[in-house]
């Protein structure tokens, strides 16, 4: 099995025979020599191989058919580069050209494509350099999230995408139906006993619900998968599919659960800078100028711990004007999250007791019944980036609450039962993985470190 560029060029053999295989990024020619730079996605910088024509006896038509974006399968001589840029090069002795590019047709060439143009070719834009080391970065922050949790004792469970109830009681979700909608339109009435299930279903929100099932019998588990929002923002924060991170833990408090969420990110993004430097690299010099020392402050920081009031009555002084003035009893907005991070307290801060009025149901209610036992962890540069509760855990308060807010108590019946028989105090968190790959490499718009954005309007495939 041959190797990839970066399985090569991580241990080197000077003047060793190598085979690779790849798309070429880039060729010029000088005379009778041609430079093809060829890259296989396993590393950012790929590999320059040197084509002599003296050298190797070839139809003049095959070398011109080495163009952007030709797949090729290339053999030669692994050599020290005497160029600068680059450590390494291949001193081709014959290669193969494996799939032809038409250069009239194919949208990406050698300059810099804006992102929105790339967005609209989303199965192509890969083949950049940015959008390859987003993905490069995408797998191994999801490996690391894995690698976490495992160490830690918890045990990993796969929550249902379809669902009967809104976990965040927000309203914002997908239908899923297989009802005619011709007939409906003639009807003007909608039957859900005739639908698939026999009741109203839905895309899921979040795992969260039904991951407290599992906490109540394994203690602690955790979520990683796809969660859906029929939310019509047009953000560069907001889209419609994304996938969340949502640990559970039972006889976890408040305080537990903050300690937790702290030391996760930072081993996240710790083992990211670590495991990831060209990449990283790349993102600090092109994206974001900065970025790793932004991140390097987060994971050396201790955070900063407040309350929302605390946090109001901060923004109420600043000397500066906000687009939206703060005031007790609002959901703070980005801009009142980054001033507080990065103008007031200048680092990383968690914000504690929330008013109950925009937050969800299954928040645990603290004794002023004003405020519940939520947290939202906030960053520079970007604000929330976590969010998480200590979990109401008493039937009659979690009941009365499900009652004040008028949500259909008969489709969590199941999930009040988790109260009825032995229950405990429990907490959890949820991340939203596109937020912090988004954080991680400096992209400012969610769309570009997904691979296949949905958003409002949008659904290419």
């Amino acid at each position: 099995m041959y190797k990839s560029i970066k399985e090569i060029l991580s241990n080197p053999k000077i003047d060793s025979k190598i085979t690779i295989k790849g798309w070429i990024r880039t060729k010029r020619s000088n005379g009778k020599i041609s430079f093809v730079e060829i890259n296989d996605g396993s590393n950012i910088k790929g590999i320059q191989a040197i084509i002599d024509k003296e050298e190797i006896q070839f139809e003049a038509k095959k070398l011109k058919k080495l163009t952007t974006g030709t797949s090729i399968s290339l053999t030669g001589i692994l050599i020290l580069s005497p160029s600068k840029g680059q450590t390494y090069e291949i001193k081709t002795t014959n290669f193969t050209i494996i799939g032809e590019t038409d250069q009239e047709t194919y949208p990406l060439q050698k300059k810099r494509h804006t992102f929105e143009f790339l967005r609209e070719i989303p199965h192509l834009r890969i083949r950049t350099n940015t959008f390859g080391a987003v993905a490069r970065i995408r797998n191994q922050i999801s490996y690391k999230i894995h690698e976490y949790f495992q160490k830690n004792g918890f045990l990993y469970i796969h929550t249902p995408i379809i669902t009967s109830n809104d976990g965040e009681g927000a309203g914002e979700i997908f239908r899923v139906s297989t009802l005619n909608f011709n007939n409906i339109a003639k009807e003007k009435e909608v039957n859900f006993k005739d639908d698939f299930f026999g009741k109203q279903a839905f895309l899921t929100v979040t795992g969260q619900l039904h991951g407290e099932a599992y906490a109540m019998a394994l203690s602690k588990i955790y979520t990683f998968g796809p969660t859906f929002r029929a939310e019509n923002s047009n953000t560069t924060r907001h889209a419609s599919e994304f996938w969340m991170i949502e640990p559970e833990m039972a006889f976890f408090k408040l305080e537990d659960n903050i300690n937790l969420a702290e030391n996760f990110l930072k081993y996240i993004l710790r083992e990211t800078l670590n495991n990831c430097s060209q990449d990283m690299e790349f993102f600090d010099n092109f994206i974001e100028k900065g970025l790793i020392k932004k991140i390097e402050n987060v994971i050396n920081s201790e955070f900063e711990i407040i309350t929302y009031t605390q946090a109001i009555k901060k923004l109420e002084s600043a000397t500066r004007t906000f687009e939206i003035k703060p005031y007790w009893g609002m959901d703070l907005q980005t801009e009142h999250e980054r001033y507080l991070t990065e103008e007031i307290i200048k680092k990383p801060t968690t914000i504690i007791d929330y008013p109950k009025e925009f937050k969800a149901f299954y928040m645990k209610i603290n004794e002023d019944n004003k405020t519940v036992k939520g947290m939202d962890i906030l960053v520079p540069r970007i604000g929330e980036i976590i969010g998480g509760s200590e979990r109401e855990d008493n039937l009659d308060k979690l009941n009365k609450r499900i009652k004040e807010l008028n949500l259909e108590s008969e489709t969590l019946n199941w999930y009040l039962d988790l109260r009825r028989f032995g229950s405990t105090p429990h907490s959890g968190f949820g991340l939203g993985l596109e937020r912090l790959i988004q954080y991680t490499t400096g992209m400012a718009n969610i769309r570009d470190v997904i691979p296949f954005p949905r958003t409002p309007k949008t659904l290419y495939f």
